[in-house]
């Protein structure tokens, strides 16, 4: 199983780092490696460029990719898995171009493709760019979704500073990727619409869908991601104010409740051990409110994994 990743650029670190939480770590010897072995033998880390990654898998070359959606829609169709549970059910493409199954959400990388026009300009709406030019980097994906709106501008490929052809009158509007906005306000460039949404996903080839190690690898970046967020709670809380206890982490699908034993094996402290996982923005207030009902001993931990 060969998967696809970026080998440099501000996805590489959070995507190597994701392998390495997933316990895929991998076992590299040299910076420029075009691919590297990870401890599972029967998986292997292919580097290439994040715009090269949907080809990689469409043709091939990898089972699996792990790059921006906004990247596999420029190449490509893109479907989703109907079945997370078995990752099959996804069917697409279009002849000669096999469909990429998005298989999960990895939740970095996140930005928008839009539409920008000059602030002082007259294209204030879509429809304003009808018979206009539109430069981007991602002209497929630019040309969809104007004909999805009867529309027909002529598009213009650029490979970098996009938000330069309009001044210097390449361009009447650009389609680019944003994450803050602050290089189009720089440019006195406007949000018209939004053209995608876009964040790193893991994807994989139709062909590959039943194959178990495609299952365990995208159960095993789900955990990851899941448990992004989150903080494990250990603490003894007296059993009298356990429903007190109960309000104030209700966690997932309730606390975990285990009675505490003594020397003699037998539970006669008047006290239960609590666990509960929950959200890592809640952990100040939350120790705050659990010590006003009694409980004592609380341990918060990082959670590496999380299989819901």
């Amino acid at each position: 199983m060969r998967i696809a990743v970026p080998n440099k650029g501000r996805l590489h670190e959070p995507t190597m780092e994701l392998l390495e939480r997933a316990g895929l770590h991998v076992e590299r010897t040299a910076d420029r490696q075009l691919y590297a072995h990870t401890v599972d033998p029967e998986v292997t880390v292919l580097f290439a460029r994040a715009a090269d990654i949907p080809e990689y898998v469409r043709d091939g070359a990898a089972d699996l990719g792990v790059t921006g959606l906004d990247q596999a829609h420029e190449s490509g169709p893109v479907v989703e898995a109907v079945d997370d549970s078995s990752r099959a059910g996804a069917r697409g493409g279009d002849g000669d171009r096999p469909a990429l199954v998005d298989l999960v959400d990895l939740g970095y990388g996140r930005c928008r493709l839009v539409l920008a026009a000059p602030e002082e300009g007259d294209i204030t709406d879509v429809d304003d760019v009808d018979g206009r030019t539109v430069a981007t980097e991602f002209p497929n994906v630019t040309r969809s979704f104007f004909e999805s709106r009867g529309l027909s501008p002529d598009i213009v490929e650029v490979t970098g500073a996009t938000e330069l052809t309009p001044h210097v009158e390449m361009a009447d509007a650009i389609v680019d990727i944003t994450s803050t906005g602050t290089t189009l306000q720089v440019n006195r460039l406007a949000v018209i619409a939004e053209v995608l949404e876009s964040s790193v996903r893991l994807f994989a080839r139709e062909d590959v869908l039943d194959d178990p190690k495609v299952t365990q690898i995208a159960t095993a970046f789900e955990s990851v991601v899941a448990a992004e967020g989150k903080r494990y709670l250990m603490m003894n809380a007296p059993t009298s104010r356990l429903e007190e206890v109960k309000d104030v982490i209700p966690g997932m699908g309730g606390p975990t409740v285990m009675d505490i034993a003594g020397e003699d094996g037998e539970d006669e402290s008047g006290q239960v051990a609590v666990h509960a996982v929950v959200d890592e923005r809640r952990v100040f207030e939350v120790i705050t409110d659990l010590k006003a009902v009694g409980a004592s001993d609380i341990l918060v931990t990082e959670i590496e994994r999380l299989v819901e």
